[in-house]
């Protein structure tokens, strides 16, 4: 008896001995797993970010997936409507467009759609107007295989008035996207829309599954339309960066990463990346980050790979 005892344990010290092997060899092939994730971003490009060159007619505006693909090694794109005036409602160009994109593997994400009238217009048929001059946009956003537009919640009124008029606005336009599995996202853009709070209401009120906000690094100046806080712009009141990009998260389909000038390290000036990108990745936001570079320090085509490589510098921690 005492031999089979001695025996049983001899066993369970081997079996201890053994698993304690085979664990130590897959740790390490499990952190690293981790750590490759955690090290994983997806960058996108805003068109926006070439607009100088676009307005000069250095660069043409359907060549844009080539340019993102070849010019900067990015694959997922966002579109600027007012480059495409003449086009919104050409069928047959969204599909070419449409059709370049995906004989270079470059994803279509969204459109940012800008001055077709406010849709937090308190006047009802003025609103209405506006929310019908988006739907051309969510056509083309359809054939171009974007999963969303970008709108603006701008509107004259007092701040209860144009947040009532913009719940009223997406509702109707989020039936119109809905047909098409088109989701509708609020930027913050200045004014109203750079309150991250006042944001969230809006999206409570709304209440649909195709609603949603891309929350920018950049736009939160509260005294002025569009938002920007780049240094020398006219801004008497800002609102938390961080904070209102937190409230906007839980909403998000995108993140827009702002950028306006760097430092000698790479890093930006105004907005601090690393703490940005850890309050995204808290989040649980897993989408494109998309590019925007709206500075003059550096060239278009510099401040886009300098952005690029902030964002993966910071994505693995160094």
């Amino acid at each position: 008896m005492k031999i089979f005892n001695q025996l049983q344990k001899i066993t369970a010290w081997a079996l201890v001995v053994v698993i304690s092997l085979l664990f130590y060899q897959c740790k390490p092939k499990v952190e690293s797993a981790v750590l490759k994730e955690a090290q994983e971003i997806k960058i996108s490009l805003a068109q926006w970010s070439i607009h100088r060159a676009l307005d000069s007619g250095k660069l043409k505006a359907e060549n844009f997936a080539a340019i993102a693909k070849n010019d900067f090694g990015i694959s997922a794109i966002e579109y600027v409507n007012q480059f495409y005036k003449d086009h919104a409602s050409d069928r047959t160009f969204w599909e070419k467009m449409r059709a370049t994109a995906d004989s270079l593997e470059v994803k279509s994400l969204l459109i940012m759609v800008d001055n077709e009238g406010d849709l937090g217009n308190p006047n009802q048929e003025e609103r209405t107007k506006a929310v019908e001059n988006h739907f051309k946009w969510l056509d083309a956003a359809h054939i171009l295989g974007c999963h969303s537009i970008r709108i603006n919640a701008f509107g004259e009124g007092s701040k209860d008035e144009v947040q009532r008029a913009m719940i009223d606005a997406l509702k109707k336009l989020c039936a119109y996207a809905a047909k098409d599995s088109i989701n509708v996202l609020i930027e913050n853009h200045g004014l109203y829309s750079s309150d991250g709070q006042w944001i969230e209401e809006i999206m409570k009120g709304v209440n649909m599954a195709n609603v949603g906000t891309l929350p920018d690094f950049g736009n939160w100046c509260l005294s002025a339309k569009w938002g920007s806080t780049e240094e020398g712009k006219d801004c008497n009141e800002e609102y938390d960066r961080y904070k209102g990009v937190a409230e906007m998260l839980p909403f998000a389909r995108g993140v827009s990463a702002k950028s306006y000038a760097f430092n000698e390290q790479g890093d930006e000036t105004i907005i601090d990346y690393s703490k940005m990108l850890t309050v995204v990745k808290e989040s649980g936001f897993s989408g494109y980050v998309g590019i925007e570079y709206e500075g003059s320090q550096l060239s278009e085509r510099d401040g886009i790979l300098a952005t690029k490589a902030l964002l993966e510098k910071v994505a693995k921690g160094k």
